[in-house]
């Protein structure tokens, strides 16, 4: 949903006729391993598929990069200038790719495509996370929230590549090389909007503080608790520290200040979602769920 455009009547899914198992099944994809068959070093044929808390780990690291990807989607032609258009498509485009690759995977543990579950699925069943559902904002807070994502990403990418699942660990060695570009992205922008003009300065305080809230969830290790024991997740509430670092360091150069905003109540890992969402996957799979199993 742009900013500033109508929003629909309802935040639940667009009326759209039952569809059967059989039509979802008529139209397999061409490839369904790509992208995850592009993952470097490793048969992704070769690799059994997740049992179910692997496959709902893979989920919402997916459905984070998926929702993110739709949010930055919308913002083509809308960038200050042409260049930055560009960029914020690409980053989209790089966290597009990553969802795939995850959705695949945890499709695998119960035969679903990723097309099944990223359009066939309502809002209670996704695991994305608050931060990524926020409207775009202005540009600033569109800014704000690719730094802390990026921040975010680098943690916990840099640490799946040493995964015991040696699928989240592929996933992390292509996507950890994207994340770097994003965070000095994201940076730079900081710096120069943080230590620009007044106006610039004040909007990118603004914009920071209205993101923070979202910030605690991500490192929240509650969901995956028992994932975390086999070497299988992150543990990311251990990653707090040299994320808070290393944010510190660019809002220094950049003349800001670390937000004191308390956090918000967000349950996104338990299908608790702020209303954003609902709007979202409304403009998202309406085409899919039109007409399933289309090709083109």
């Amino acid at each position: 949903m742009n900013p500033g455009s109508k929003q629909p009547e309802s935040a639940g899914l667009p009326a759209a006729r039952q569809i059967t198992d059989e039509e979802l099944h008529e139209h397999p994809q061409a490839d369904p391993l790509a992208p995850a068959a592009a993952l470097p070093g490793i048969d992704v044929t070769a690799i059994d598929s997740p049992d179910a808390e692997t496959a709902r780990y893979a989920l919402a690291l997916g459905d984070d990069a998926l929702i993110l990807a739709q949010r930055l989607g919308e913002l083509v032609s809308r960038a200050p200038e042409l260049e930055e258009d560009v960029a914020l498509a690409n980053i989209g485009l790089d966290n597009l790719g990553q969802a795939r690759a995850l959705l695949q995977y945890a499709g695998r543990s119960d035969s679903r495509s990723e097309d099944e579950l990223a359009y066939f699925r309502d809002e209670a069943e996704f695991t994305s996370s608050h931060l990524v559902e926020q409207p775009n904002g202005d540009f600033a807070e569109v800014i704000a929230r690719l730094l802390l994502v990026a921040l975010y990403q680098r943690e916990l990418f840099g640490q799946l590549v040493n995964s015991t699942d040696p699928f989240l660990a592929a996933v992390a060695a292509k996507a950890i090389k994207e994340v770097r570009y994003h965070l000095e992205h994201a940076a730079t922008w900081t710096i120069r909007l943080g230590d620009g003009t007044d106006e610039s300065h004040d909007r990118m305080q603004a914009a920071l503080a209205s993101r923070w809230p979202y910030l605690d969830e991500l490192f929240s290790n509650a969901p995956f608790e028992e994932l975390i024991d086999r070497g299988v997740a992150v543990d990311i509430a251990a990653r707090r520290g040299s994320f808070d670092s290393a944010l510190a360091a660019v809002l220094e150069e950049a003349a800001l200040e670390r937000p004191e905003a308390p956090a918000a109540m967000a349950r996104g890992r338990w299908g608790q979602h702020s209303q954003h969402l609902g709007y979202i996957l409304a403009e998202m799979q309406v085409l899919g769920r039109a007409h399933p199993g289309a090709t083109w």
